[in-house]
């Protein structure tokens, strides 16, 4: 395999940015494609093999380009495009970045991050109800409540309704001092969140007031009819089927259901069946329907918290068949024989 060399000329008001502290992009870019890189007087010299220099090559481009359009250039963008330069998705990175959906308060702007937040934002414009199903970290709750914001302000909707099961995650609560939307307001304090660094604190405490934006627990929804609304259903996970089915029978003309879950994360009672499980199976055949799966790859936070997920991921994919052949095997006498679940 032959050995090239090529040059890339960096501007240098992005070198820093591209680069990394350290220059740690470039020698994750090295660790990953092998190859050496040589950053001098506003130039990259790229050494290694043919097909590595251009992939490579084609990384640092891209880089390049999002610092161009005022990116922040983190860990998670260099990992994301080394992963789509092993794929004929190479040059999709600059496509989804184009893709702005809202900007924050402070004008940073919203907009999916990898090929699986492109296609789930994709989904929510075109279907009518969309269950975004994925791990922590891949933006689920926060794309959907970007997507339902500029359509209220747009005019699209009329109103906004947030909703979560207010379910204890693995904790006794006990009886919480205060009112009773004192009580409820630490299950919803994740939507409260992204609704103030996308909306504003004030923008959101006068659309409140006004009835327009609402955020409560999924209890509260039975009995209505919601028209000309967008409808958050966050942590479906934690549903029974029936609160499932009672939610999205709610759903009136006008209206934009999206609904969130990991399945990996219940908090339901031990044997209890979820409802956003019972739900994939249920409906998978109805078309206006959309299904978006996302995955450890699409996580955007701490890279570390993408290399959690895929652990867990990794953890629970060689506990199935053991846990099928604990059934499925007994001991002399009748019962079940006993086995290690050391990892």
């Amino acid at each position: 395999m032959s050995v090239i060399e090529t040059i890339i000329d960096i501007p240098a008001e992005h070198e820093k940015n591209v680069c990394g502290q350290f220059d740690s992009y470039l020698k994750k870019i090295e660790r990953t494609l092998h190859v050496t890189m040589i950053e001098r007087d506003g130039a990259l010299k790229i050494i290694g093999p043919e097909q590595m220099v251009q992939k490579a090559k084609s990384v640092f481009n891209n880089l390049i380009e999002l610092s161009k359009r005022g990116n922040a250039i983190t860990e998670q963008n260099v990992d994301y495009a080394l992963s789509l330069s092993f794929s004929e998705s190479d040059g999709q990175i600059l496509e989804i970045d184009k893709d702005i959906i809202c900007r924050t308060i402070t004008g940073k702007p919203v907009k999916p991050k990898t090929m699986g937040q492109k296609q789930y934002v994709d989904q929510i414009r075109k279907k009518m109800i969309v269950f975004g199903i994925g791990p922590a970290g891949t933006g689920k709750t926060y794309l959907a409540m970007a997507m339902a914001i500029q359509a209220f302000k747009n005019g699209e909707v009329s109103r906004i309704i947030l909703t979560r099961p207010a379910i204890e995650a693995g904790e006794k609560l006990g009886f919480l001092p205060g009112d009773l939307q004192s009580k409820i307001d630490p299950y919803l304090r994740p939507l409260y969140d992204a609704l103030y660094q996308i909306m504003g604190a004030e923008s959101y405490l006068h659309n409140a007031e006004k009835g327009l934006i609402e955020v409560a627990p999924l209890a509260y929804m039975r009995g209505r009819t919601l028209d000309n609304a967008y409808i958050i259903l966050d942590e479906a996970q934690n549903t029974t089927p029936a609160q499932m089915k009672m939610f999205l029978t709610r759903i009136g003309f006008g209206s934009k259901v999206i609904v969130t879950g990991d399945q990996t994360q219940k908090d339901l009672p031990a044997g209890a069946v979820s409802g956003l499980d019972t739900a994939v199976r249920v409906l998978k055949r109805i078309d206006d329907i959309g299904f978006c799966y996302l995955n450890s790859s699409d996580v955007v936070r701490h890279p570390l918290v993408q290399k959690i997920v895929q652990a867990y991921d990794e953890y629970e994919t060689k506990k199935k068949p053991a846990e099928k052949e604990r059934k499925t095997t007994k001991a002399p006498g009748g019962r079940k024989a006993r086995y290690d679940d050391s990892y």
